[in-house]
């Protein structure tokens, strides 16, 4: 069965990017159509603006943490429901792992999913070099099919001429339109990229009517859609994830989501729905109490540094997730989560604030980005998630740092990171594990399952 799908690359990692990726969404959508959104890698914050503009959550695909199969069981998942797709690249087309693997890149995921490729230029100061620079990307691998460009930041006609001719006349990839320079469609970032949608309303209407548009008015959408209707069948596949239907007996689990806690894959939370799990969403900054029944805690990554005071203000809910911990509710907590955890943050102006306090210590802001990549761990000791000698791979994204954490306490992981140092990582305590490590559920099911099994426990040991 053919899913209509076309990726949008960037030859760099501009927001100007994921800007074109909205306006295509938006003006697609305007045409009525059911637009699902994609983005490729390990990425929180662009699918919020992606699921915000086409109504549908977005999800991720990447093909460092996934197998091919899985890649394709979570696409058609999604894709089988919609009328196209719209898959947003990762940096520029071709970066990935490492520069000596296309593991991870968009391109590597371009030829997994047989899908064709439109480029996204920024042509600020540029004219006949853009044709240099979309010949280089052509010819770097000829199996990623490039079959359109789309050139961003054209401040006139004249200077769309130049460009497009010089294109189309060295590569012979037609170019489908452009966007104009405009101040008035930057979006607001700030350590980790973008702000997430979560924190207010940040695409107004005025600028999302304006984007789709240009986009308009400028991009010849028809020739997207019949590139996206271009994309060959995918290969028959062994599904693995969702393949069994969700037990009777549920187990609930309070899921941390507000401005300061909004860091999900959405297919872990789908994932974990399919193996028995109702989710119960609370704000650790605005609830002062969880409710009662809840059978385990998921708190993931987010920005607990920009919201450190109110978190800590909020003594009752603290005070509450402290004791369930202690009383051995399963709580498992990734990045941001770990640092609410701490005894205390200490934020970007020095500033302390008590936190939860499940373990001793604290987590300090550096004055720059303290690790990022992808990583491999190995669980080496039985936790809520995992068995010693399980494997899985993840990605790490932070500004913080652990300091004054006591010389006894227990990790979960050995960690093995894109330097191939051997670290350790992920913190135990009873039942609560906290860790830098982002995991993507459908990398190794059995930590879901095994996350599941923890919560059940829980649940029964209540009963008895």
């Amino acid at each position: 069965m053919r899913h209509p799908r076309v990726i949008l690359a960037g030859t760099n990692s501009s927001v100007g990017k994921t800007t074109v990726a909205l306006g295509i969404m938006l003006a697609l959508k305007k045409r009525n159509l059911k637009v699902q959104p994609f983005k490729v890698g390990p990425d929180y914050i662009d699918p919020t603006y992606h699921t915000q503009v086409t109504s549908l959550a977005c999800r991720n695909l990447d093909s460092w943490l996934l197998s091919p199969d899985t890649i394709f069981e979570l696409f058609e998942r999604q894709a089988i429901k919609s009328d196209v797709s719209i898959i947003e690249g990762v940096m520029g087309l071709y970066d990935g792992v490492s520069d000596r693997s296309e593991k991870g890149s968009t391109a590597l995921l371009s030829k997994i999913l047989r899908c064709p490729v439109i480029l996204i230029v920024d042509a600020h100061s540029l004219s006949r070099s853009a044709g240099a620079i979309v010949l280089g990307y052509q010819k770097f691998d000829k199996e990623v099919r490039i079959v359109g460009v789309i050139l961003n930041n054209i401040g006139s006609s004249t200077h769309y001429q130049e460009a497009k001719n010089s294109i189309e006349e060295k590569t012979g990839i037609p170019v489908l339109g452009f966007l104009p320079r405009d101040k008035n469609l930057h979006l607001p970032e700030r350590h980790l990229g973008l702000i997430p949608t979560q924190e207010k309303e940040l695409l107004q209407r005025s600028f999302c009517d304006r984007l789709a548009s240009l986009v308009d008015k400028n991009i010849d959408l028809d020739k997207v859609l019949k590139i996206s209707q271009s994309a060959r069948a995918l290969p028959k596949f062994e599904k693995e994830i969702f393949v069994t239907k969700s037990p009777s007996d549920k187990v609930t689990i309070a899921l941390a989501l507000d401005k300061a806690f909004s860091f999900y894959y959405q297919d872990n939370l789908d994932i974990l729905r399919s193996l028995g799990a109702e989710i119960m969403e609370f704000s650790p900054l605005e609830d002062e109490r969880l409710s009662q029944g809840i059978d385990g805690l998921y708190i993931g990554g987010g920005f607990p540094e920009i919201f450190a005071s109110p978190l800590s203000k909020n003594l009752e809910l603290k005070n509450q997730i402290q004791k369930l911990a202690q009383e051995g509710l399963p709580v498992y907590a990734e990045c941001g989560g770990l640092m609410y955890l701490m005894e205390e943050l200490v934020d970007f102006k020095e500033g302390i604030f008590p936190m939860v306090g499940v373990f001793s210590g604290t987590v300090k802001m550096a004055a720059k980005l303290h690790s990022l990549g992808y990583v491999e761990i190995e669980t080496v000791k039985n936790n809520i998630l995992s068995h010693k000698g399980e494997r899985n791979r993840g990605h790490v994204f932070h500004w913080s740092y652990l300091a004054a954490i006591p010389k006894d306490i227990c990790f979960a992981y050995r960690m093995r990171n894109s330097k191939q140092e051997l670290l350790l990582d992920g913190l135990i305590r009873g039942n609560v594990l906290a860790s830098y490590v982002h995991l993507h559920f459908a990398s190794n099911v059995n930590f879901a399952k095994k996350f599941i099994e923890s919560c059940r426990e829980y649940k029964l040991s209540r009963r008895e």
